[in-house]
This record gives C-alpha cells, sequence and structure tokens, in this order.
C-alpha cells in the first residue's frame, strides 16, 4: 500500500491547527529565538516503524528549515532506545512541532505494531488479517497505511468499495435473501459488479446466505465449532463457487489461531485500529548552539 501523502498532508495541516502551533506562547517565551537544535525521535519500545513521512510532514508545515533524517526504512523493526529520526533546525520550532508530530507517529507504529504481532501468529496458515472501518475520524487512509506496514490487508476503505450487509441492512430489506437479491437487483440496474459481504450470526443463517448467493460471508461472534460446521456447509453447497468466508467480532490473540484453523480465508480485527496502545517514542533533544 503506497503511503497516503494528500491525506497525510491534510491530516497535519488540521492538527496543526487545533493545536495552535502558531501561538506557542510557552516555547515564544522560553526559548531563546536565536538557538538552534539537533534532535533524535526514539523508540522508547521496541516496534514497528510506520509513519516517518507524517512526522516529516509536520516539521516542514512548521518549518522549512527543519532537516529531517529518517534513519530507519517503513516496516523496520525498532529496538528499544533505537533513533527513528534525526532532526536539526530552529530550537523553537523542533519543541513546537513535538507532540503533533509524536502524536501521528506513536499512533500509526502502534497499529504496525499490533497488526504485525497477529500476522505473526497465523503466518504458517495462509489466513488474512483485515482491519476493518473501525478507525480515527479522519484518520482512515493513516490507519489502514499502518495496519498493512504491520502485514494486514484492508478489509474496505469506504462505503462505495464493496457491498457489506449487516445486521441492520438484513433487517431492513426483510432477511438474508432478500437483502442479496436487493443487492445484486441493484447492481444490475446499476451495471456495476462488487462483491457481497453479508454479515450472519448462525450457522443457519450462513447456509442461507450460501445459498442465496453471497460471495462473501461474514461469520459474526461465532464460536469455533460453529466456523467449522460453515466451513463445510460451504464445502457441501458451494465448492466451486469461491465464496470467502471471514471470522469476525471479538477475536483476541488467544483465539485468532484457533479461529484461523477452522479453514477460514479471513479474519477481521476492529483493535488493530480502534484498541492498539500507541507505541512508546520521544524527542531528545542532544544538541544546542547559538546561545
Amino acid at each position: 500500500m503506497d503511503f497516503p501523502l494528500s491525506e497525510a498532508r491534510r491530516a497535519v495541516t488540521r492538527a496543526l491547527a487545533e493545536d495552535r502551533s502558531h501561538d506557542d506562547i510557552t516555547t515564544r517565551w522560553s526559548v531563546p529565538g536565536q538557538l538552534h537544535s539537533h534532535a533524535e525521535i526514539i523508540a522508547k519500545a521496541p516496534g514497528v516503524v510506520c509513519g516517518l513521512p507524517v512526522a516529516a510532514e509536520v516539521f516542514r508545515q512548521v518549518d522549512p528549515e527543519i532537516l529531517v533524517e529518517e534513519l530507519l526504512p517503513e516496516r523496520a523493526v525498532a529496538r528499544q532506545g533505537q533513533s527513528l529520526i534525526h532532526l536539526s533546525g530552529p530550537t523553537r520550532s523542533l519543541i513546537t512541532a513535538e507532540r503533533t508530530a509524536l502524536n501521528f507517529l506513536q499512533r500509526m507504529c502502534g497499529i504496525a505494531t499490533l497488526t504485525k504481532r497477529h500476522v505473526d501468529l497465523v503466518a504458517d496458515l495462509g489466513v488474512q488479517v483485515l482491519d476493518t472501518r473501525k478507525t480515527a475520524p479522519g484518520l482512515r487512509a493513516l490507519d489502514k497505511y499502518a495496519v498493512a506496514a504491520g502485514g494486514g490487508t484492508s478489509h474496505r476503505l469506504d462505503l462505495s468499495a464493496m457491498v457489506l450487509l449487516k445486521e441492520n441492512h438484513v433487517a431492513a430489506a426483510g432477511g438474508i435473501t432478500a437483502a442479496i437479491h436487493s443487492v445484486q437487483a441493484g447492481m444490475a440496474a446499476e451495471g456495476l459488479d462488487v462483491l457481497v459481504d453479508v454479515e450472519v450470526e448462525t450457522v443457519a443463517e450462513a447456509v442461507e446466505a450460501l445459498r442465496a448467493g453471497a460471495s462473501w460471508i461474514m461469520l459474526d461472534d461465532m464460536t469455533v465449532h460453529e466456523i467449522r460446521q460453515v466451513v463445510r456447509a460451504r464445502e457441501e453447497l458451494a465448492p466451486h463457487r469461491g465464496v470467502t468466508l471471514e471470522a469476525s467480532g471479538g477475536i483476541t490473540p488467544d483465539l485468532l489461531r484457533p479461529v484461523a484453523e477452522t479453514g477460514v480465508d479471513k479474519i477481521s480485527v476492529g483493535a488493530l485500529t480502534h484498541s492498539a496502545p500507541a507505541l512508546d517514542l520521544s524527542m531528545m533533544l542532544n544538541r544546542t548552539t547559538g546561545a
């Protein structure tokens, strides 16, 4: 997945405006204007490097005179105490930009690190680990890029990317079969051809979705035993249709591998983006001149 540069620039602009970076009274009143410093952004815990271009964009927008040197590539695994970025420039500008840059970087590294932990647990089973749309408003492109940096796969970027019939769609349409047939008619009327994913909560609903022609079935909050039953039903009812089975709902790291061993194709984990702990990072000034 390519780095979403335009989305990053817009996000940085909004974040700096939110922080009123143009009026940092603490720094303006405490730090002499003539100072020039060198600094490092350091990993205080091991983790996947992700979001260095966003951090660089923060410093660029605060002050184009700041020089940014990325010391590790995206997706590298940083050791505790390792430097990710070297900075040099006006001291006031470095300090003003610090928190916003770290906010982006800590979040993205945290998502990538948590994703890698999940992916590594099932790497030998050929199962894709998916994210969801449970992303921070306005940061979806960056959140999903971070998932990709950790080895995960994007489920869908937005509501137009594919059909995903959730429980409220099904209820409003009058049932699973009615919902699928309505979507198929809508696609035909508009001359489109997209994947149709339908969420089910029981084995019986999964069987109904298979018989109604779903190309993708999301098994929500099912037990491992129930998931195995659906996998067998797919083999019996749609052996040659290439129906994708996705497990979803409350998939913890402890459950991930048992679920993957059932024979599903994909496992979606909302926690990758909505609950990833930020990677602990710090910016430290290490040399200052001009006093």
